[in-house]
């Protein structure tokens, strides 16, 4: 693929997530199937793309100075600015004169000779002169926001939550890119066969301490191996692998996992549960169900029924006491995934977490008549703001007091975790630099009368 037109791709993604609320991984994935891009060329889309969303903040100001006599500049030509700043910044293995080359030739053909001469001017200052430096402002917490490129109102609220120290090291973590990893399917092969027959091709990766199913991918492509393709393998983050891990799962128990879509954490409950018992599995929408129901017959697990419903009104569907188990995978600002989804942080605001903190609760109120007494309550999500997490917990137990921490809770999480910052009398919270992993909340629940 000529790297002219790559660079078009990159740009229209740009745009399009930027301008249109568009989410990152989805169009890439769409962009890169449509156009059957090499590895290589597939590689540089991706680092193009994540990595002018990921520093997007730091580079309107680093480059502040070039545009500020311009009243009016069009997206599209905001966006080839960013994108083409970010390659001659942190890229060094792409050439400044053949950026700038490329983006004046695009401006020329999607604009005109004003915005080309523009484009040129601008690029031309950054490789000449160079850029503002960050470091200059004097606010510290203002200083790292753009430093790392997140929404100083976000950077400020997690200071006041956690301090300095795990602050800085969350919004650094999060410019750095989420390593691939994947679980197995142990009911088709062992995760010592798995490491093996990838060492063959070439993929080399080690152990989760998470979870006894994952493995961290260390070099090599997955995404296109047959273990992936034909369902001995799935990919999963290991912040997420856990959650089945804490359930407490055995053979032959009714489960029912409320928000489930797409299925990683709904196919791990049926895999621990060696397929034997009931998942029943629910997700908003009729298309994301079925997602969860493709998930399942991909890895050839039987015990999964998914279905579409509105989790706040299952009491219409299932008697109170139905289940030993319920995980609740809350919808959630998902704030701990911005490694993988750096648009996330431009798009939400501090109302967006409010809001659904009123989704949350409704949930959880709704479906803790329908676990058994003696039954287990997982509420998880991937965010890392106490509103969503610990409070809501809190919230829960106020109102249930029929529900308590499951006092197993502690003691049955990996040894790694037991000393975790995180870990609060309310539950557990990963954030991405501990074990480089999405940010993520979990904690389990027993219903005791």
């Amino acid at each position: 693929m000529a790297k002219y037109v790559l660079r078009e791709s990159a740009l229209h993604l740009l745009t399009r997530i930027g301008e249109q609320g568009g989410y990152s991984h989805v169009l890439l994935d769409q962009e890169m199937n449509k156009r059957s891009l090499s590895n290589k060329d597939g590689a540089l889309l991706t680092e193009i793309v994540y990595g002018t969303l990921q520093n997007k903040r730091k580079i309107e100001f680093q480059i502040q100075l070039y545009i500020a006599k311009q009243k009016k500049i069009k997206p599209w030509v905001k966006w080839l600015l960013y994108m083409s700043v970010y390659q001659m910044l942190y890229l060094e293995r792409v050439p400044d004169h053949a950026v700038i080359h490329e983006a004046v030739e695009i401006s020329k053909t999607r604009g005109h000779k004003g915005i080309a001469s523009f484009m040129n001017g601008v690029l031309r200052n950054v490789q000449r002169k160079g850029v503002q430096d960050p470091s200059t402002i004097d606010n510290k917490v203002e200083r790292l926001a753009i430093e790392t490129s997140h929404p100083t109102w976000l950077v400020s609220r997690w200071v006041e939550q956690y301090g300095w120290e795990l602050t800085a090291g969350m919004c650094t973590q999060n410019l750095k890119r989420l390593p691939m990893s994947v679980r197995i399917q142990p009911l088709r092969i062992s995760r010592a066969e798995a490491m093996a027959e990838l060492k063959e091709r070439g993929i080399t990766g080690k152990e989760s301490v998470l979870s006894s199913q994952g493995l961290l991918i260390e070099e090599g492509r997955i995404i296109d191996d047959r273990l992936l393709t034909e369902g001995y393998l799935t990919v999963q983050d290991q912040s997420s692998m856990l959650v089945a891990e804490m359930m407490d799962l055995k053979p032959g128990l009714t489960v029912l996992d409320a928000c489930s879509a797409p299925g990683g954490k709904t196919t791990h409950i049926a895999e621990k549960m060696e397929d034997q018992g009931s998942v029943i599995a629910y997700d908003l929408h009729d298309k994301k169900a079925k997602l969860v129901d493709d998930k399942a017959m991909l890895l050839q697990l039987q015990s999964i029924e998914a279905k579409q419903a509105d989790s706040r009104r299952l009491h219409e569907l299932h008697k109170n006491e139905s289940f030993n188990r319920i995980l609740l995978d809350a919808p959630c600002s998902g704030l701990g995934v911005m490694r993988g989804k750096p648009d996330i942080k431009y798009h939400k605001n501090e109302s967006d977490i409010i809001a659904l903190r009123n989704i949350q609760d409704e949930l959880l109120d709704s479906v803790a008549p329908l676990l058994q007494v003696g039954g287990k309550l997982v509420y998880s999500t991937c965010t890392v703001d106490r509103h969503e997490n610990e409070q809501a917990v809190e919230h829960f137990l106020q109102q249930h007091p029929e529900f308590e921490i499951d006092p197993a809770f502690a003691g049955s999480l990996p040894e790694e975790l037991q000393d975790s910052v995180g870990h609060t009398e309310f539950g557990l919270q990963l954030f991405p630099q501990q074990w480089d992993t999405d940010g993520f909340f979990l904690t389990r629940m027993v219903k005791k009368h």
